[in-house]
């Protein structure tokens, strides 16, 4: 893939690339105090040129797809909005900034997605757990210094919002709770088909004004690894000298029996970081097609530049190996909507 210079608001658009996805997290607080976070992810696909089975024979120029979480610290409850296909409106990318509405088709009617820039770097986002405005506070990081990686076999444009102010709704059942916080977004557009590559990565936010995304990329072949960090004034460093260490005994997923750890230590000798983190819920298991990952807040707690921090961050887990076979995984979860269905009637009838 030939490298291009990232502009804006040019490249806050869609590519005609094979994959591509905006996708955003955050921690929020109600006015009590009760702590949430979210993640929330538009997918944009080539099925002609992607490897993912469940699009790969759509008829279509570009296929997109979503998923979206909320979880509830104090309850300990993990929320998930997985949508393998959805459609765009006719009126989405044809703004200068950012548009897109979307939905998954329904008898019952839809439901309105929107990913909407308002004005540069300030999003609406709406989903079926939040209705969210982010505006950043910063300028956007350009991962490695460009915004272009070399991951070995495969090539990425990869920018991020790290700080965004972030207000709105979110939704527990029928109640609606008001909100603030911070959030992140991660833009990637590039060439490469779907893969079982695995990686490790996180986006961290510190209560110093400084934030970080670093990860460890496998592509079974050759492992690459990133820390790429904008501090409070905005100026960015970057190196491939990061050491991403597991702790702990982690947590072994009992639908697709996939061991995650969960717990970490990571350490950037050059920038004198030295970070721990930890889960806020230990459940967080996103199941897709054939693909499995891990998704979700984490607590920081550390040093950097000799000076104790914490913050909060988010992490992802992806293709760590399961020990299920996909028709045990799939014959699983139609016992357990029978068993919920079930349920559901039983709790009618008392009624």
């Amino acid at each position: 893939m030939e490298y291009r210079r990232i502009s804006f608001p040019r490249d806050s658009l869609k590519h005609d690339n094979i994959i591509e996805w905006w996708y955003f997290n955050g921690h929020l607080h109600d006015s009590k105090g009760n702590y949430y976070a979210f993640m929330d992810c538009l997918f944009k696909a080539d099925p002609k040129r992607v490897n993912i089975p469940i699009i790969s024979r759509i008829p279509m120029k570009h296929v997109y797809f979503s998923h979206s979480i909320l979880s509830d610290a104090k309850n300990k409850r993990f929320y998930k909005d997985i949508n393998p296909m959805v459609v765009i409106s006719q009126e989405s990318f044809t703004k200068q900034l950012m548009f897109v509405n979307y939905t998954l088709p329904s008898f019952k009617g839809y439901f309105n997605y929107e990913i909407y820039e308002i004005s540069p770097f300030r999003f609406r986002l709406k989903s079926k757990f939040f209705d969210l405005v982010l505006t950043s506070r910063k300028k956007p990081l350009l991962e490695g210094g460009k915004g272009f990686l070399d991951l070995n076999s495969k090539q990425t444009y990869y920018y991020s919002l790290t700080n965004m102010k972030t207000e709105g709704w979110i939704t527990l059942g029928h109640k609606r709770v008001q909100i603030k916080g911070k959030s992140w977004m991660d833009h990637q557009w590039a060439d490469v088909p779907y893969s079982a590559d695995k990686w490790t990565w996180f986006s961290v936010q510190l209560d110093n004004n400084c934030e970080m995304v670093c990860f460890e990329y496998d592509d079974r072949k050759k492992k690459t690894y990133l820390a790429s960090v904008i501090d409070r004034k905005g100026r960015s460093f970057h190196t491939d000298k990061v050491s991403i260490i597991p702790k702990g005994k982690g947590w072994e997923s009992p639908k697709t029996g996939a061991k995650y750890p969960l717990s970490w230590g990571i350490t950037v000798p050059s920038l004198n970081i030295e970070l721990t983190l930890s889960p806020i819920i230990k459940e967080q298991e996103m199941f897709f097609s054939t693909i499995n990952y891990w998704e979700g807040p984490m607590k920081i707690s550390g040093t950097m530049s000799g000076k104790k921090v914490k913050g909060m961050g988010f992490m992802e887990l992806a293709s760590y190996p399961m020990n299920k076979t996909y028709i045990k995984i799939y014959r699983d979860t139609f016992r357990k909507s029978i068993n919920d269905y079930l349920s559901q009637i039983k709790e009618k009838m008392k009624r």
